[in-house]
């Protein structure tokens, strides 16, 4: 599989919001606004916030990410979430791929080796239409089943933080697991 070379992971830091992905157990079904942001750490690993809207209350995990390979110049990272959110006491560590990347990295489309996870992602809320068919296309062309992909709902207006209920029971996540 195809990935970015030279990676600026400087310049990946920041907001992306999730404009289609595979149905994950890790995130509720009807989730919205789902988006990641990333901040470098001073050690060089990537802190992630990853969010999402479920019936009106903000969902959250966080974790880190760091290079598979620090010698590569391959854009594969791993990602390492400990579950539940709401008590983490278990790792989980999966694969982060960047397969595409525009030059102005405002679109990205990230996948990883098996095939079973992938996401379309985009510094604002829409995306263009050609360019998430031509995001689609690449994804096809490595291998991915692209009938799986969902469209993330987002809104034009996204949600702030501070204005969002919070799911202090971490419900959504374990309805996710469940499968509703």
């Amino acid at each position: 599989m195809e990935v970015v070379k030279n990676l600026d992971v400087e310049r990946y830091m920041g907001r992306w919001y999730e404009i289609a992905s595979f149905p994950s157990r890790f995130q509720p079904k009807n989730g919205v606004d789902t988006r990641a942001t990333y901040s470098l750490n001073e050690d060089g690993t990537v802190h992630v916030l990853n969010e999402t809207w479920n019936d009106g209350k903000r969902g959250y995990i966080e974790g880190s990410a760091y290079k598979a390979d620090p010698k590569s110049d391959e854009a594969k990272l791993k990602v390492k979430f400990y579950v539940p959110p709401f008590l983490p006491i278990f790792p989980v560590v999966g694969d982060y791929w960047v397969l595409f990347l525009d030059d102005d990295y405002q679109f990205a489309l990230v996948g990883q080796p098996s095939r079973k996870y992938l996401w379309i992602l985009c510094r604002k809320p829409h995306l263009d239409e050609e360019i998430y068919n031509q995001l689609v296309e690449k994804a096809m062309s490595e291998g991915y089943d692209v009938s799986k992909l969902h469209k993330t709902p987002q809104s034009d207006t996204p949600p702030e933080v501070e204005s969002a209920p919070q799911d202090t029971k971490g419900i959504w996540w374990i309805k996710s697991i469940l499968g509703k």
